[in-house]
């Protein structure tokens, strides 16, 4: 039986976001059966058992479970017996610290380049929760928060230090093959592939070179989604 994924979603059907793709990289390294529905911003109050807010959210037979970090800890522990999500217990508290530097360096760094981008490629059903919801948090329109993303670009570059300088040395951050943290940070360019045809990364960085190779995983599982770049 598949394990059922809620996968945001755009107008077109893009499945988008970062975390949705952490989780679905994670379902993949697992080989876990997966059926990826896609999921409108406004659909989320409807799915599974009614009392999500966000997504991605997993039902594996009768388990709900939100939250892509909880996702993956549940995954690694439901099914111990497929390949490690973590490499042990000390891999899982150095993701653990991976994923939440992604979270406040690449996703935080990202979402002013393309925010405005994502607004127009929603589905019209989300296009007002996501002005208000996005305008709230920046406390100006979305159009001025992408208004200065050419000046911010070098800056979000410079940010991407550590991990450009661990992949020098290492195809992935998990070395010699990927683990949760790849899927934690390739979510981020993922996102900004698949909603926006502005390019966050130069063709030789290192950085960009990883991000093929994790595109290419599983069968092409993150290139066979339309993307912009």
């Amino acid at each position: 039986m598949s394990i059922v994924l809620y996968d945001l979603a755009d107008a077109e059907g893009r499945r988008f976001s970062p975390n949705c793709w952490r989780t679905r990289m994670a379902l993949a390294h697992k080989g876990l059966d997966t059926d990826a529905r896609a999921t409108l911003f406004t659909d989320i109050p409807g799915i599974a058992d009614g009392n999500q807010k966000t997504i991605p959210v997993i039902e594996d037979g009768g388990k709900v479970v939100g939250d892509s970090w909880t996702i993956a800890e549940y995954l690694e522990d439901t099914y111990a017996d497929r390949p490690s999500l973590f490499g042990g217990d000390a891999g899982r508290s150095m993701s653990r610290f991976i994923n939440g530097w992604v979270d406040a360096t690449i996703n935080a760094g990202l979402a002013p380049l393309i925010i405005h981008d994502i607004q127009t490629r929603l589905d019209p059903k989300d296009q007002g929760y996501f002005r208000e919801s996005r305008e709230k948090r920046f406390r100006k329109p979305l159009e001025e928060v992408q208004g200065g993303r050419d000046d911010n670009l070098a800056a979000f570059r410079r940010s991407l230090y550590p991990l450009r300088k661990m992949l020098d040395g290492q195809p992935f951050i998990g070395g010699e093959s990927p683990l949760y943290p790849d899927y934690a940070a390739f979510g981020g360019f993922q996102w900004a592939r698949t909603i926006s045809d502005y390019r966050v990364l130069e063709e030789d960085d290192p950085v960009y070179a990883w991000f093929e190779r994790c595109l290419d995983l599983f069968d092409g599982l993150g290139r066979n989604e339309p993307g912009y770049w």
